[in-house]
């Protein structure tokens, strides 16, 4: 009888390091350009590590000190937690289904991918920051002992986390719908790049670093941000407190090395039932009509329908309306915050929302020639470019309406309200209406799979498209812009301010059929044409 080697992570860990390696290599080997990618990503990446690095130094002897490292642990914790969610890709031995078949057991295993994954750049990078981090607070030779502990502890830690993050969604990484959460990377740069700059000036204005001394307090306590805490504590002579703060990040560690282990034995003997798991729940989501009860009937009700749950279910289009509803909310509510905004602000909402109205037909990709065979005349034409422009209304004009609200609450600019309404109303009712005719006339292919929102070739559509529309559709706001501008700077222009609501959503809503009525006939000649261009992706 045959008997299968028992593989120690001894014999297993050099294994996959060299597994690691020959995956980078291979990789680069593929083309010039990704090696010059990669290459300039490294130095960007170390350049970036460098200063960081020099500026932690520079903190030496600073009272606040201990203020910015922590929360900067913290946030680099939290950086490789999400990271396997955004670029499952970035590493070939994220996946651990592709060792399924080989005689490994989860302990060694661990250990050895453990080690694999402190060969790369973003360990690199950590190491960095992790070094100027205890440099700043360090003093004593107590503390600098308590240094190298705790930025082994603390990379490790971080090293883990990213890995059970992984394992414990690599079922959903690996799919097609997992991969294009990566689309929503753009997202979270976003969001997070306006929390930076919104946390940076309000530092600014709170005094400087002592603001942050609150939050560091509570951070001290947090692995892996404890482990920085542990070299604070031995500088300031508290060693019980330094010995309770590495053995916390001693223990997050532990369980996550046994989080991992567990997800990892549940990967290698357990089939994969996500499809199973998903098809009961979608069975039950098929059968029930609850969004067609409310919906109007006919052809409308079903192109409003369709255009809702393209929202909920296609990634591409549920990514560009997170991110146009995120953003649309963060610019003017930010700024108001801050202090230096203004109610008018607001009118970016209903403008981020507007754009989703351009290139309609392409968000069906390939699907459209379902829905060009419907449409065999000019009203068939308005009636389907009526419903998707009332599925988006049926978004966008309460997502507005509580966006100028909130941003005139926090004003205190309550005069203002119907006036930024008004102007956001017929904004909005410019957009459709210059949208819907340039999905007509300027229609371009959006790719299913990947990062790219525009097929090869057809950029220069895509400008045209947007940008030229948008400038169109703020010539067609015009006149709500002159006449908001004629009562504000009129002696008697606050008694007439209000009527700028009801004008401004009278006008949008004539300015919307009126474009839905010029798009139509265009879109009844064009079908062919449109196809094509849809489906070149």
């Amino acid at each position: 009888m045959t008997t299968v080697p028992d593989l120690s992570a001894a014999s297993i860990t050099p294994v996959v390091v060299r597994l690691k390696l020959s995956l980078l290599r291979n990789g680069l080997r593929q083309s010039g350009g990704r090696r010059a990618a990669y290459i300039a990503s490294v130095v960007v990446a170390l350049l970036v590590a460098a200063l960081q690095l020099l500026g932690l130094i520079a903190l030496r002897g600073n009272a606040h000190a201990a203020a910015v490292s922590l929360p900067l642990v913290a946030v680099l914790a939290l950086g490789w937690a999400v990271m396997p969610l955004f670029f499952p890709s970035g590493d070939e031995t994220l996946d651990p289904t592709r060792l399924v078949m080989l005689p490994l057991r989860p302990q060694p295993l661990v250990r050895a991918l453990l080690v694999a994954s402190l060969v790369g750049v973003g360990p690199l990078f950590t190491l960095c920051l992790l070094t100027g981090s205890v440099i700043s607070v360090a003093h004593g030779a107590t503390a600098w002992v308590t240094a190298v502990v705790g930025v082994v502890l603390a990379l490790l830690v971080c090293v883990a986390l990213a890995r059970a993050v992984a394992a414990a969604n690599i079922r959903l990484l690996s799919s097609r719908k997992g991969r294009d959460l990566a689309v929503l990377s753009g997202l979270v740069v976003a969001v997070g790049a306006q929390l930076v700059n919104f946390g940076a000036q309000r530092l600014g204005s709170s005094g400087g670093l002592s603001a942050l001394d609150p939050a560091a307090d509570v951070l001290r306590w947090v692995p892996p941000a404890s482990a920085i805490g542990a070299v604070d504590s031995a500088s300031e002579g508290s060693y019980g407190s330094a010995v309770v703060q590495l053995a916390l990040c001693g223990a997050a560690l532990a369980g996550l090395l046994a989080l991992w282990s567990r997800h990892l034995t549940r990967l290698m003997t357990s089939p994969d039932g996500s499809t199973l798991q998903a098809a009961e729940p979608a069975a039950r989501e098929r059968g029930s009509s609850g969004l067609g009860r409310l919906l109007p009937a006919g052809r409308t009700g079903t192109v409003m329908e369709r255009s809702l749950r393209y929202v909920w279910r296609d990634p591409k289009t549920k990514a560009a309306w997170v991110t146009s509803l995120a953003i649309g909310l963060i610019v003017p509510v930010f700024n108001a915050l801050q202090g230096t905004g203004s109610a008018y602000f607001a009118c970016f909402a209903a403008g981020m929302l507007g754009i989703q109205m351009y290139n309609q037909f392409g968000q069906d990709t390939s699907a459209f020639w379902i829905v060009a065979m419907t449409i065999s005349s000019t009203r068939d034409a308005y009636v389907e470019l009526r419903g998707r422009a009332l599925a988006l209304l049926l978004i966008t004009l309460p997502y507005a309406t509580l966006v100028t609200v909130l941003t005139t609450a926090l004003l205190g600019a309550w005069r203002q309200l119907p006036e930024v309404l008004g102007l956001s109303f017929a904004l909005l009712g410019a957009m459709l209406a210059t949208g819907a005719w340039s999905s007509a006339r300027f229609p371009y292919s959006i790719p299913q799979e990947g990062y790219k929102n525009v097929a090869p070739g057809q950029a220069g559509l895509a400008w045209i498209a947007i940008f030229g529309g948008m400038v169109s559709a703020a010539l067609l706001s015009a006149p709500v812009i002159a006449l908001t501008i004629w009562l504000n700077v009129s002696a008697d222009g606050d008694r007439w301010s209000w009527l700028l609501l009801p004008l401004g959503a009278l006008y949008g809503a004539l300015i919307t059929l009126l474009g839905l009525r010029l798009a139509a006939p265009r879109t009844a000649r064009r079908l062919p044409e449109i196809l094509a261009a849809v489906s070149k992706g």
